[in-house]
C-alpha cells in the first residue's frame, strides 16, 4: 500500500538516495521497549513506512514508549530523550492514541485498513480486550498480517504469564549454556532475548507477505520469546533425544567443536581463535611451534580431536602466554588462521574495517550536536536501507497520520482536547 513521500524531519541524517527496498509497505506498531519496536525498526529501515502508536501524556504521567527514558539521556539528565530512541525509531512516525478509550481503539481500526502489517508486543489477550484482534482488524482488510510477540506466544499453558527477553533467554536454555561450570549462569549485559525474537517476527511477517502474494490473505505471525531463543540451540535436543546429553557451561571453548577458544597473552589480554577446520588446525598447530600435534594421524579431524581436547588447548595457550595481543595476531594472520581481539565498544568506534563499512553513521541532533549510530544492516546493493530521519518527538506525526486516514481538523482536535490522543 502506497504512502505519502516523507520529507526528513528535525535531525535527520544523510539518507540513503533511491528506492528502498520495503518502501510502500505501511507498518502500524502497537507496544513498547524492545521485541515489538526492534522488529518495527528493521521494516523501517528499509524504507516501510511505520507508525509508531503510544500513549499520549497524562496528568502525572510523561506519556510514550518507556524507551525514550532508558539508559544514557540527551541532554544527561533526567529531562532528555534516550540516545537508543534515536536509533529503536528511526525513520518510524510517531502519533499518540489512547487505546483504553473507544475512540482511541477506533482510531487503530481505521489505521489498519490501510496497513499491511501490525506488529504488538502486548500480552495475549489484550487486543481482544480493545476489540482489536485478529478478526476485528481483518474483516476490513482480509490482506493485514499480524505479527504478535509475547513471552510464551498466543497458546498453551503459559500464554498469561508475563514474559520479558531475561525469562526467555532462560527457559529457552540458552542461560544454562553460558558462563563458567563452577559459577552461576550469566546473561550478557543485552536484551539478546528480545532481539532474537524481534528478528524472528521480521521472518515471519515476511514469509507472510510473500504468501500473500499467492493467496491474497493475511494471517497471524506468533512469536514467543522463549522459542525464538529455543529456535538457536543448534544440535542440543537432538543429542539430548538420541544420548542423553545435557550440553552445560564450558566458559570459553565451544563443546564439541576443536580448537574453538581464548586464549591468554603475555600483555594480559586474550586472543580468540578459531581452528577448528581441519586444513586449518594443521596450520595453526605448525604456527605455534607444534608440529608434532600438526602431523598426528589421530588428530587429522574434529572427532580425534575433542579427544584431546584439554592438549590442544594448552599447547595453544603455552604459545600464546609468549606473545602480546598484536603479535598473536600478526601470528595468526600469517598463518591464515581465523583470530580475532575481543572488542569494547570503544575499540568498534576506532575500528578502520567498521569505518570503512560505513558501520558507524554520523547524524545530527535537532539541537545541532553529532552522534554516532550503528548503520543498517544488512546490505543491499540496489536498494539500501537508511536513516531518513532520527527518532521523533512523542506525537509528532499525529495530525499528519490522522489526516492521510481521513480525520479533518475539527475532529483532531476534540480527539486531542478530550485525551484520546
Amino acid at each position: 500500500m502506497i504512502h505519502p513521500d516523507q520529507a526528513e524531519g528535525a535531525g535527520a541524517s544523510s539518507a540513503q538516495a533511491g528506492p528502498m527496498a520495503l518502501a510502500g509497505l505501511r507498518v502500524l506498531e502497537l507496544g513498547q521497549l524492545i521485541a515489538g519496536p526492534f522488529a518495527a525498526r528493521l521494516f523501517a529501515e528499509f524504507g516501510a513506512d511505520v507508525i509508531k502508536v503510544e500513549p499520549p501524556a497524562r496528568p502525572g504521567a510523561e506519556g510514550g514508549d518507556p524507551l525514550r527514558k532508558w539508559r544514557k539521556l540527551h541532554p544527561d539528565d533526567p529531562s532528555g530523550t534516550s540516545l537508543w530512541w534515536y536509533v529503536q525509531a528511526r525513520n518510524k512516525r510517531s502519533i499518540t492514541v489512547d487505546l483504553r478509550q473507544p475512540e482511541g481503539q477506533q482510531i487503530v481500526r481505521d489505521l489498519a485498513k490501510k496497513a499491511d502489517i501490525i506488529i504488538e508486543n502486548f500480552r495475549p489477550g489484550a487486543l481482544e480486550k480493545w476489540g482489536l484482534g485478529y478478526e476485528a482488524l481483518s474483516a476490513d482488510n482480509p490482506g493485514l498480517i499480524l505479527v504478535r510477540l509475547s513471552g510464551y506466544g498466543q497458546t498453551g499453558p503459559y500464554r498469561d504469564r508475563p514474559g520479558f527477553g531475561a525469562i526467555a533467554e532462560s527457559m529457552g536454555g540458552m542461560r544454562h549454556i553460558t558462563g563458567f561450570p563452577d559459577r552461576p549462569p550469566v546473561r550478557m549485559n543485552l536484551s539478546v532475548g528480545d532481539s532474537i525474537a524481534a528478528l524472528h517476527a521480521v521472518i515471519g511477517a515476511l514469509a507472510a507477505l510473500q504468501a500473500r502474494h499467492a493467496t491474497g490473505r493475511g494471517q497471524v505471525v506468533d512469536v514467543a520469546l522463549y522459542e525464538a531463543v529455543f529456535n538457536l540451540m543448534e544440535s542440543t535436543l537432538p543429542e539430548f533425544d538420541r544420548y542423553g546429553v545435557v550440553r552445560e557451561r564450558t566458559g570459553t571453548n565451544l563443546t564439541g567443536i576443536v580448537p574453538s577458544n581464548t586464549y591468554p597473552t603475555r600483555d594480559g589480554r586474550h586472543i580468540v581463535i578459531g581452528g577448528n577446520g581441519d586444513s586449518i588446525y594443521k596450520r595453526l598447530m605448525r604456527a605455534v611451534g607444534r608440529p608434532d600435534l600438526a602431523d598426528d594421524p589421530s588428530l587429522a579431524n574434529n572427532a580425534g580431536r575433542v579427544l584431546r581436547v584439554a592438549e590442544i588447548d594448552e599447547a595453544i595457550a603455552a604459545w600464546s602466554r609468549t606473545c602480546t595481543l598484536d603479535e598473536a595476531l600478526e601470528a595468526m594472520e600469517r598463518a591464515e588462521v581465523p583470530s580475532g581481539r575481543i572488542y569494547s565498544i570503544e575499540d568498534i568506534a576506532a575500528d578502520p574495517q567498521y569505518q570503512a563499512r560505513g558501520m558507524l553513521e554520523q547524524t545530527t541532533l535537532s539541537d545541532g550536536s553529532s552522534l554516532r549510530i550503528p548503520a543498517v544492516v544488512p546490505k543491499l546493493s540496489d536498494t539500501p536501507g537508511g536513516t531518513r530521519w532520527l527518532g521523533p518527538a512523542l506525537g509528532e506525526h499525529t495530525d499528519a497520520v490522522l489526516g492521510e486516514a481521513g480525520y479533518d481538523p475539527a475532529r483532531i482536535r476534540a480527539l486531542r482536547d478530550a485525551g484520546v490522543i
